[in-house]
């Protein structure tokens, strides 16, 4: 049978999701921990993968089992067995063709940006103090939903088949000390949120116009666009499948 892993972590300590040859990733850590508690070889495959540092509130990845098993027991054994920066949340089954990437409809990513030094958030939140306006910012995130081809926002030599993504949100929030980002579409490039913020906050420095903003979009040239923020301030927070409930 094939099964649905919803879980979360803090990507402080890892190189991202993915396996990674030499260094530490979710992936690998959830892996043997899965195969330990399970005790049989489990191989994981992900909603997608997240970069050094980039936090998941909400990521789904898919197994096979051949075997049953009691789901809240497991469940209850993996969160005592990983370490303290993973927590699985249930483990679902689904139908035998399901596919944690491939059938996503919807992912929505955060960027959280603090404006005053605060020592308790300093790892999972980017301290900015630069007076931004945030309005301007929201106008020029507007123009994100008009196109799809966002190529200037990817990482270069990116192996990929095409360059578009269909946005339907993207929003700037305000909470006291707290700038939030929100964004959601049906796929993201690699480094396309990280490079959409820093752009946004090229707008909002007034360092580049509305104008400016849609040309940037329009060169698909990355060198256009804005830097790359840090990547610890960074949540996937929502996947959405079909056939799962939100």
């Amino acid at each position: 049978m094939r099964y649905f892993i919803k879980f979360s972590y803090n990507g402080t300590h890892y190189h991202g999701w993915q396996y990674q040859p030499n260094a530490a990733s979710v992936q690998e850590t959830l892996t043997k921990a899965m195969s330990t508690v399970l005790n049989t070889t489990v191989e994981l495959m992900g909603a997608g993968r997240t970069d050094t540092g980039v936090h998941a509130k909400i990521m789904y990845a898919h197994f096979d089992l051949d075997k049953p098993f009691e789901s809240e027991s497991i469940v209850h054994k993996l969160n005592s067995f990983l370490p303290k920066d993973i927590a699985v949340f249930e483990i679902i089954p689904v139908h035998d063709n399901a596919h944690a990437r491939f059938d996503a409809k919807k992912r929505t990513y955060e960027y959280h940006i603090n404006t005053f030094k605060d020592v308790f958030s300093s790892d999972l939140s980017w301290y900015n103090q630069q007076k931004l306006d945030v309005d301007l910012m929201n106008e020029a995130a507007k123009i994100l939903l008009n196109h799809t081809d966002f190529e200037c926002f990817s990482k270069v030599h990116t192996d990929v088949n095409t360059f578009d993504c269909k946005i339907t949100n993207a929003l700037w929030t305000r909470n006291h000390n707290n700038l939030i980002f929100t964004i959601s579409a049906d796929r993201f490039l690699r480094n396309m949120v990280r490079a959409i913020v820093g752009t946004l906050i090229n707008v909002g420095l007034h360092k580049i116009t509305l104008t400016d903003f849609e040309a940037i979009i329009k060169s698909k040239n990355r060198s256009e666009a804005g830097f790359s923020v840090p990547a610890h301030g960074l949540y996937l927070t929502e996947i959405v499948y079909d056939y799962l409930k939100p």
